[in-house]
């Protein structure tokens, strides 16, 4: 399988490139760092030599890095599977949260998925076939204290998903919206989860990799998965 994942390098990214790469597939990570990229890229390849993996350093908020990205993926193949999980977390509330965290909130978190999306899709629907995973949260279904803006732009991402789910019926593409509740990442900083309390990135590597494994005639809609204890 040929397999794009944006936010690769790290957290819930790396995860999903690990449980793909043991199938032997053909791999694009994208992140912005360029040292944390060939870092998962070299794990990968030490443990799944089988595995091509291509790296591309990009900062997705940037439309027209999205579209070099883009281009670069089509000079590779045509994607079987994309996930769109470039994303970024910054506290605030909806009126309070600067003009800049916002915009680069949006840019990030949704527009990068969007330009992306469009720009691989043609590709794509001329093959008849394909899996894209948009990785939104569970702030994309309701609001929060102190999470307005990273939840609306979820809530575009979410909105994003459906309807694309809804345009692709016909062309044998798959839209799977998935909404992780809280997941120890790098974004947790020196939180203690020494009792296991928020969820593993590969809890949400191995739901996405079982997702994208049915028959054709049948899709995963929507993923919600969260901490056995509930939400923090």
């Amino acid at each position: 399988m040929n397999i794009i994942i944006t936010g690769g390098s790290r957290g819930m990214g790396k995860a999903m490139a690990f449980e793909f790469a043991a199938t032997s597939s053909h791999i694009i990570l994208c992140a912005r760092n360029v040292e944390h990229l060939q870092k998962t890229k070299a794990e990968i390849v030490d443990k799944f030599p089988a595995c091509t993996i291509d790296v591309f350093a990009a900062d997705l908020s940037i439309k027209t890095e999205v579209e070099s990205f883009a281009d670069f993926c089509l000079n590779k193949f045509t994607p079987d599977i994309l996930i769109n999980n470039a994303g970024i977390y910054t506290p605030g509330n909806t009126m309070d949260a600067s003009e800049e965290d916002f915009n680069k909130m949006m840019n990030l978190n949704f527009f990068s998925a969007y330009y992306l999306t469009k720009k691989l899709l043609p590709s794509m629907i001329a093959q008849k076939r394909g899996h894209i995973f948009n990785i939104c949260s569970i702030a994309a279904l309701r609001a929060y204290d102190g999470g307005g803006i990273y939840s609306i732009s979820k809530f575009a991402l979410n909105g994003f998903s459906q309807n694309l789910r809804h345009e692709m019926k016909p062309h044998g593409i798959k839209v799977t919206t998935v909404y992780p509740g809280a997941v120890f990442t790098d974004s947790w900083g020196d939180f203690d989860n020494s009792n296991n309390r928020i969820m593993d990135a590969t809890d949400i590597s191995k739901m996405v990799f079982a997702a994208s494994r049915l028959s054709p005639q049948a899709v995963v809609e929507e993923i919600t998965i969260r901490p056995q204890l509930g939400d923090l």
